[in-house]
């Protein structure tokens, strides 16, 4: 998985977006990615950068 994947599961996504919006944008995804996305910290995210370096970290 990489960042890519993170951030075609996210496309379209409007922000600020929390844990939860997230999952919920990126259901039907492959199930790496939302298992990454599941482990996220649980706020706000300003958009998909901060969605990936959460996930990268």
């Amino acid at each position: 998985m990489s960042p890519i994947d993170i951030q075609k599961a996210l496309k379209g996504m409007d922000y600020p977006a929390s844990k939860e919006q997230i999952l919920e944008h990126a259901k039907g995804s492959d199930e790496e990615v939302l298992d990454a996305l599941g482990k996220i910290d649980d706020r706000e995210y300003e958009g998909p950068s901060g969605v990936s370096a959460a996930v990268f970290d």
